[in-house]
């Protein structure tokens, strides 16, 4: 089964390229150091003796965001060294920024192709693999599997349509993943699936969502007035359209023009999920006739009504200034959904539509304590926006359900850590 996926995946590839050379032209950023696709991995320290080397997987910015407590523990671990990777060009600029001094370099995870996959192997040489969420590369764990080397993944969680190919291929699961020595599922239903799809139940330890562990720190007074001013925000009401993709910001702009029409004094944040669909949102912004600001064009000039977050990792400083969030890639045609947990860790009222199955058990969870609402489509947000825009009491109950809901949520980063520990203290 695995020469079968190595001998399809190059012509794969070769078709696919097009499309992706395309995606990554438009959102930029993927030609420095593009070699790393291919296994030619940065300048890396030879080995040490006894010091033990991790390769972390973290595919994108919310990946890269998350692992940050994880990454602190470990590098506290004694005779313990780092090797980074993401998939994405966001996610490695944040990498950069954020872990220089954590780790002992930051790249690009190879294309999981069999040479390109040994290369990286051969040069890096890891001792421990950590893959995070829905990272699981045949290639790269069977090269684990020949080299004796555990794979643990981390937050690990299966989509609707991950577990339905899966199911339908169960047959191919042991061998495509049988590298993984250990799972640790960040819910009840996904650690379900794993053992339903055969994975050994012994290999699998539901340790939470490590995401629900997340410390944003909190902006001050002045902080919160001059992010307001570069943005060009008034002294009114917030309303956040937080990781928004095509036609939600058309359906947030609705709202937000009869909130308006209301009589309520409120401005629009708006912040894509892709920010190379600036060019998109700015035609629709001046079909509108709003008056409007991006952030990535530097400090608004005056007060505008409608702000555009188009920058990347700066979504919990923004949520900070928000009075009401939507949360986006929920509203049809779109499904899956974006994360809730910043806007919650935040203490933020949740709108979000009915397509959030990637978060389906913290969408469930939040909407029963009261800390969201869900909106079946674009009238039925525009009334829950105007309703709860008018609503302060209602608003602050929302706000005190999200806080009691993350606080009862937490410990997940501390179960990972133990295990990774124990699988360290194995591998000395």
């Amino acid at each position: 089964m695995l020469w079968l996926y190595r001998i399809i995946f190059l012509p794969a590839l070769v078709l696919a390229s097009p499309y992706y050379l395309r995606r990554m032209r438009r959102r930029g950023g993927y030609g420095e150091n593009f070699s790393h696709r291919f296994g030619v991995t940065p300048p890396l320290p030879p080995k040490r003796p006894g010091v033990k080397r991790i390769w972390l997987q973290a595919v994108s910015v919310g990946e890269v965001l998350a692992i940050a407590p994880i990454l602190e523990a470990l590098r506290r671990e004694p005779d313990t060294e780092i090797y980074l990777t993401t998939s994405t060009s966001t996610g490695y600029q944040l990498a950069l920024q954020r872990y220089a001094s954590l780790v002992l370099a930051v790249g690009y995870f190879p294309l999981d192709w069999w040479g390109f996959s040994r290369r990286a192997w051969q040069r890096i040489a890891p001792d421990l693999v950590v893959l995070t969420e829905g990272e699981r590369w045949p290639e790269h764990l069977r090269q684990a599997r020949a080299r004796g080397v555990p794979v643990v993944c981390v937050n690990a969680r299966l989509s609707d349509r991950g577990y339905r190919r899966l199911r339908s291929a169960r047959w191919a699961v042991p061998t495509l993943f049988g590298g993984i020595t250990r799972l640790l599922p960040c819910s009840g239903q996904d650690a379900a699936r794993f053992r339903e799809l055969g994975f050994p139940p012994e290999s699998i330890v539901a340790t939470g969502n490590i995401k629900l562990d997340v410390t944003i720190p909190p902006l001050t007074a002045a902080e919160r007035a001059q992010l307001r001013r570069e943005l060009g925000l008034s002294d009114g009401l917030v309303l956040l359209g937080s990781s928004t993709w095509p036609g939600e910001e058309a359906a947030l702009l609705a709202a937000w023009q009869a909130a308006r029409a209301a009589g309520q004094r409120v401005s629009l944040l708006l912040v894509p999920r892709h920010a190379e669909r600036r060019a998109e949102i700015e035609a629709l912004l001046q079909a509108a006739g709003c008056r409007s600001h991006f952030r990535s064009r530097g400090a608004a000039p005056d007060v505008v009504d409608v702000a555009v977050g188009d920058t990347t990792g700066e979504l919990r400083r923004l949520t900070q200034l928000a009075d009401l969030v939507f949360v986006g890639k929920s509203l049809a045609p779109h499904h899956e959904g974006q994360t809730p947990v910043e806007a919650a860790a935040l203490e933020k009222p949740i709108l979000f539509g009915p397509e959030m199955s990637n978060f389906r058990e913290i969408a469930r969870d939040l909407t029963a304590r009261g800390a969201a609402r869900t909106v079946a489509d674009d009238a039925q947000l525009s009334a829950a926006v105007n309703a709860l825009l008018a609503d302060a009491p209602a608003r602050t109950a929302m706000s005190t359900a999200a806080r009691a809901w993350h606080e009862a949520n937490q410990g997940a980063v501390a179960r990972t850590v133990a295990v990774l520990q124990e699988m360290l203290a194995g591998r000395r």
